[in-house]
């Protein structure tokens, strides 16, 4: 254990689970820990480093900002807030035009829990089985795992669980008391798991005719990540509320939920706000996020890495009797095995390549959209040796 990894475990709480890896630099899709030696970072801080570690523009961009205002309270206007809610309402879903923004995506989706009950004047929400949304009360109270659930009971009142994939189920359950239904586009946490192709419209329907509102939680599929700008978009869906946060700062901790005016006017002054929610330096990160994203065409770019690392990866599961599926979109993928992975995840890391996971049994694939086709390759050729080691759990 190094000095570092020393004075986390004597100080820190012990909220997570480690690996024993410290990480000190990052620059694009690489990595580098405290001895220097160089990492393929597939997990990219579970998605954050959307346009890479420590990207150019962002960083110009932050150190300007610093130098000319780090903090402003949202009672105040503040040019830097205002671009940012600008260019991100832009590249939003059609009728989204108005921006609450928040400082994590558990946040975002406290916000938009809360806009849809003030909206609607009812209380009940439906989210899904599989579904993961954060971890602060209203957030966990929409989660599905259990794990997450029972130590903190109990939690708030009004949510239920439909099956994801499963439009009859979600029908069963909303009715003239339902605010809204929650859902991922992709089930992130669960494994990247993709709906049927019109699951989302029948949602979409259901929640028409029952007058709740439909809430996508595009905090880990949005921002170009599976080949569009939303996953959405994917099934030509449009949502009253829509959650965004990871990747938008570039590294830095920003979050939205973006709503229709008329969901959003229901809000009145002073009835949800946050210190720090819209700080100008983490507005500045995300407007330099999002033109990094516009001007280079990331969703486009996403969609051509991730067909070619989704075939390399199918070419890796057809040939290991340990490996089960591929699922994913764009550059969002998992590869599901039948055993429990920890140590090839490890055996990987000591092979100079970080993958994510889903679970015990399942690789997590989120690299940042700025990967290069010969580190796709490394990665690939490193999980094609590890995947296969022996592994005392089996399923």
């Amino acid at each position: 254990m190094n000095p570092t990894e020393e004075l986390e475990e004597t100080y820190g709480a012990p909220a997570f689970k480690k690996f024993p890896l410290t990480i000190v630099r990052g620059k694009g899709s690489v990595v580098w820990d405290a001895e220097g030696k160089e990492y393929i970072d597939f997990m990219t801080g579970i998605g954050v480093a959307l346009v890479g570690h420590s990207n150019d523009a962002v960083v110009e961009t932050i150190r300007a900002q610093a130098d000319r205002l780090i903090t402003c309270h949202g009672s105040f206007y503040n040019d830097s807030r205002a671009g940012f809610m600008e260019r991100l309402v832009k590249v939003s879903p059609r009728g989204l035009t108005k921006a609450l923004l928040t400082n994590s995506g558990t946040e975002s989706v406290e916000a938009a829990i809360k806009l849809a009950r003030r909206h609607t004047a009812r209380k009940k929400i439906i989210s899904m089985k599989g579904g993961f949304h954060g971890k602060t009360y209203g957030a966990l109270s929409a989660t599905w795992n259990k794990k997450y659930r029972e130590p903190f009971g109990p939690l708030l009142e009004g949510f239920e669980f439909a099956e994801y994939g499963d439009a009859e189920s979600l029908s069963q359950l909303v009715d003239g008391d339902t605010a809204a239904v929650l859902a991922e586009p992709i089930q992130g946490e669960s494994g990247i798991i993709v709906p049927p192709q019109d699951y989302f419209r029948q949602v979409r329907e259901v929640c028409d005719q029952r007058g709740a509102l439909l809430i996508l939680d595009e905090i880990q599929s949005g921002l170009g990540r599976t080949g569009k700008m939303w996953a959405s978009e994917h099934w030509g869906v449009v949502p009253d509320i829509m959650t965004v946060s990871k990747g938008l700062g570039g590294g830095l901790p920003i979050g939205a939920a973006v709503s229709t005016a008329e969901v959003a006017g229901s809000l009145k002054g002073g009835e949800h706000t946050s210190t720090f929610a819209g700080n100008p330096l983490s507005c500045a990160a995300g407007s330099a996020t999002l033109d990094f994203i516009t001007k280079n065409d990331l969703p486009s770019r996403a969609k051509e890495k991730g067909e070619k690392m989704k075939a390399g990866l199918s070419k890796i599961a057809s040939s290991h009797k340990l490996a089960k599926e591929v699922r994913g979109l764009g550059l969002m993928l998992a590869l599901q095995t039948r055993v429990d992975i920890h140590s090839q995840l490890l055996s990987a890391e000591a092979k100079g390549v970080i993958f994510a996971y889903s679970g015990r049994d399942t690789f997590r694939f989120l690299p940042a959209l700025v990967i290069e086709e010969s580190q796709i390759s490394k990665g690939l050729e490193v999980l094609d040796g590890v995947i296969g080691e022996e592994e005392a759990g089996r399923f």
